[in-house]
């Protein structure tokens, strides 16, 4: 089955990094899900909670604020300014 691969960066530091299945962010334009084989895309990241959610079923949240999110070749990259796991 094909997984994305995911990197959660903060301004100063990786906060996490893996293989998912699924990856739910809030976008300013709203939430959205990306899942392998999503067209590439770039877009804002609104002050919220990110779920990851890995191959076994089981899933990670964060909490990341003023960054962007890009999707390209089932890479989904967060940079945020500020991001912790919850």
């Amino acid at each position: 089955m094909a997984t994305l691969r995911v990197e959660l960066v903060a301004a100063d530091r990786a906060v996490w990094t893996g293989e998912a299945k699924m990856v739910v962010a809030k976008t300013v334009e709203g939430e959205i899900g990306l899942l392998p084989g999503h067209e590439p895309m770039l877009a804002i990241l609104g002050a919220g909670e990110v779920r990851i959610t890995l191959e076994d079923g089981t899933g990670i949240k964060a909490n990341a604020e003023d960054g962007f999110l890009s999707v390209e070749h089932d890479v989904v990259t967060i940079v945020a300014r500020h991001a912790e796991l919850a």
